[in-house]
């Protein structure tokens, strides 16, 4: 079993499998809390920009563990037409569900980016970057949100991987890329392959975007 040190350390390790590529205008975009400090070192190694992508998946009114769709800054949303019907969703439920996430959403962008603008995806390749996939239900809304904001391209990247999830990931056809490093059988927990694997804080998560926005490494984050 293959175990990292700590998400800086699976950071370093999964920056090297973008070793040689060259990506088109590439932007890299950790899921906060825990993928921002991977996508730190992807983000250097690739000499890209580095941004978070705050998303929030819509639930149903009465099973909100099952996704009718989800949202994203600059009013991005998308929407799952099947799962409305079959949960016979009113105009004002909906509006009400997107509402109450929208307000939590953009209340995330402003603890994690303060009043930085977020980096622009429009015809770029948008590279989510995760600490780990388990279900997948994260980042298959970001891939789809990463798309509704414009990008011309999604590689989603993560140490670790439940095999049957990143197959699914690697279907939807949002998707270009996965790329995952280990994709062990009898997955069970993300932190079960990480020596180190404290929960990453909102000023951890501040302090890493500061000092890529002022060209520092991630390394001279607090």
């Amino acid at each position: 079993m293959e175990y990292f040190t700590d998400r800086r350390d699976a950071g370093r390790r999964l920056a090297r499998a973008f070793a040689g590529r060259e990506l088109e205008h590439p932007v890299v975009l950790g899921l906060p809390r825990g993928g921002v400090p991977v996508a730190a070192e992807v983000a250097r190694a690739l000499d890209a920009p580095l941004d978070v992508l705050v998303v929030r998946k819509l639930g149903l009114p009465r099973q909100p563990e099952v996704a009718m769709g989800a949202i994203g800054e600059r009013g991005a949303r998308v929407l799952n037409d099947d799962v409305l019907r079959f949960g016979g969703v009113h105009a004002k439920d909906l509006e009400a569900v997107e509402r109450r996430e929208r307000t939590e959403l953009e209340a995330r962008v402003r603890r994690f980016r303060g009043d930085a603008p977020p980096i622009d995806l429009r015809g770029r390749t948008a590279v989510i970057v995760d600490d780990g996939v388990a279900t997948g239900a994260t980042a298959r809304v970001a891939a789809l949100v990463a798309r509704e904001l414009g990008a011309a391209s999604v590689v989603l990247a993560m140490p670790v991987g439940a095999p049957d999830s990143l197959a699914e990931l690697a279907a939807m056809r949002e998707v270009d890329e996965v790329v995952c490093l280990s994709a062990p059988p009898g997955f069970m927990a993300v932190g079960m392959y990480y020596l180190n694997f404290t929960q990453t804080s909102d000023a951890e998560v501040q302090s890493i975007l500061e000092a890529a926005r002022s060209g520092r490494t991630a390394e001279d984050a607090p």
